[in-house]
């Protein structure tokens, strides 16, 4: 696999991308009900694109009903290489302040109630997840918001909560004492899934207040959607960038072959209604 197919998960206030050539929306079927949108096809300078709105066009979807499983079966069924997700998110950090971007480099999963896997009974799969993002997508992404003029930092850890609340002061706390750089309620189980399906997966997350351990006031939806209009340009020009940026050929990466090495059930074992309902998430495993 030497081309690029990017996959783009806009978050809250990333509904759509204006750059993009021939652009057209598209609707996909997926043995796991439906995405969360239609998905806005095109390119940038040759280079396919695929962008999913995570919370549908006019933000109808919730954090924790947000069909993980369909998005990210939908972006390899359209022939989707790598997926960069773009997202809102609270600060636990001084350093990281609002209208800033951080380039995430792990993840805490505090979700609770959501489907985390396309490997159910009949079929059984172990990825690892020491790393959950891919370093070369994350650094090419880390330079295009640069590049766009945005303050980017870089290594942080995400932490996922369920939502759709905001967090109590005292967790907000306990989530710093723990290292955690910034808080939202998406990443996971998303990017468990893009590794699942064998996608390079990063996270570009828009940091847009500083959560209630900050100040010992309480998280205001209307400063968080002033300050997320202008992150969400900032990371249109920083996707443009990115696109533009790619390498001619794409590298490989381990996380193209993760299956390999993850499928337990023996072959004589596996359920065809499990093979069947992966057949986007299998299909390279498949033709081996």
């Amino acid at each position: 696999m030497t081309h690029w197919h990017l996959g783009i998960i806009g978050g809250s206030g990333l509904y759509a991308l204006d750059a993009l050539e021939n652009p057209r929306w598209v609707t996909v079927e997926t043995p796991w009900g439906a995405p969360s949108d239609a998905v806005l096809t095109g390119s940038i300078a040759g280079i396919p694109l695929a962008f999913l709105p995570r919370h549908g066009r006019g933000h109808r979807v919730p954090p924790h009903l947000v069909n993980a499983r369909a998005n990210i079966d939908t972006l390899k069924r359209l022939g989707c290489t790598d997926v960069l997700a773009v997202s809102a998110v609270g600060s636990l950090s001084e350093v990281f302040a609002p209208g800033e971007f951080v380039a995430v480099d792990q993840i805490i999963d505090r979700t609770r109630a959501r489907p985390s896997t396309f490997f159910e009974s009949g079929l059984v799969a172990h990825v690892p997840m020491a790393d959950p993002v891919c370093p070369r997508l994350t650094g090419l992404a880390l330079a295009a918001a640069r590049a766009a003029g945005a303050t980017v930092h870089s290594p942080a850890t995400y932490l996922t909560m369920e939502g759709p609340q905001f967090s109590t002061r005292a967790e907000s706390r306990l989530y710093r004492s723990w290292g955690a750089g910034v808080i939202g309620m998406t990443a996971m189980p998303e990017a468990k899934l893009a590794r699942e399906a064998e996608l390079p997966y990063a996270l570009l997350a828009m940091v847009t207040d500083y959560d209630c351990w900050h100040d010992g006031g309480d998280v205001d939806v209307s400063e968080i959607l002033r300050v997320m209009a202008g992150n969400a340009d900032t990371a249109r020009a920083a996707i443009v960038n990115l696109v533009r940026n790619l390498p001619a050929e794409r590298p490989a990466s381990p996380i193209d072959t993760i299956l390999d090495t993850a499928i337990i059930t023996a072959p004589d074992a596996r359920d065809p209604a499990a093979i069947a309902r992966l057949d986007a998430i299998l299909a390279r495993v498949s033709r081996c």
